[in-house]
């Protein structure tokens, strides 16, 4: 489904991507995961169009996202701080974003009730709490039914009932084969919902590996640990 093709891009002196070439594939949720500074929001912002790649190329569905903004239809984002016109009401926000869309599909309003949204719509952006916004950016993410799903932090500022809708959800869409990519420094979230990791260290894809390939030979049963060691070098045959 998505298909990148030795990616490189630098800020000025900084390589942030060197020569990162990855596929992902309908029916899984891919976490990417890196310290502070290692590409991973680059790569996000390449496949949505908001960065530009130096070299390399990265296609959707066969479709050179470098050629046209049209593959953008098929993505729901959701990043990690949502932005909104601040004098805007939620549900002015949701209609404005029907109208973008000019979508005549049947919308997945899931989300919006199972966090009680209908009751916030006369409410404004500004006045609402971090953890609100981050419900109308989930919302809005799934609103269109996208093939593709980017989710930066999905969880971070959710209370506990929202992080296990937004995690069902996600894994409700996944048994329908659509491609979530998911960004989260939760390691236990990351193991409940995701198939393999990418790790990005210094803009280089360090490992591309299945939640079981991680585990096994460390010696841990903790995704976080096994991770750590893996990291040190502390793999076993």
């Amino acid at each position: 489904m998505i298909r990148i093709e030795n990616l490189e891009k630098s800020f000025g002196k900084l390589a942030v991507l060197k020569n990162v070439s990855l596929s992902f594939s309908a029916g899984e949720v891919v976490a990417l995961i890196r310290p502070n500074g290692s590409g991973k929001t680059t790569v996000i912002k390449s496949i949505l169009g908001l960065v530009i790649p130096d070299a390399g190329k990265i296609s959707l569905d066969g479709q050179n996202v470098l050629q046209g903004w049209e593959y953008r239809s098929q993505i729901g984002y959701m990043p990690q701080i949502g932005r909104y016109p601040e004098q805007m009401k939620i549900r002015q926000v949701f209609e404005m974003m029907k109208d973008l869309r000019s979508s005549t599909s049947q919308l997945d309003e899931e989300l919006i009730s199972n966090f009680g949204l209908e009751n916030l719509m006369e409410k404004r952006m500004g006045t609402l709490s971090g953890g609100t916004r981050q419900k109308v950016s989930a919302a809005l993410a799934f609103l269109f039914k996208p093939k593709l799903y980017i989710l930066d932090e999905p969880t971070a500022g959710l209370d506990p009932v929202a992080s296990e809708h937004l995690k069902n959800k996600i894994l409700k869409q996944k048994a329908q084969r659509s491609l979530t990519l998911v960004t989260s420094h939760n390691m236990s979230e990351v193991e409940e919902l995701a198939d393999r990791i990418v790790f990005l260290v210094d803009g280089v894809v360090k490992f591309n590996l299945s939640i079981a390939e991680i585990l096994n030979g460390t010696g841990e049963s903790r995704l976080g640990k096994a991770l750590a060691k893996r990291m040190e070098g502390e793999v076993y045959a």
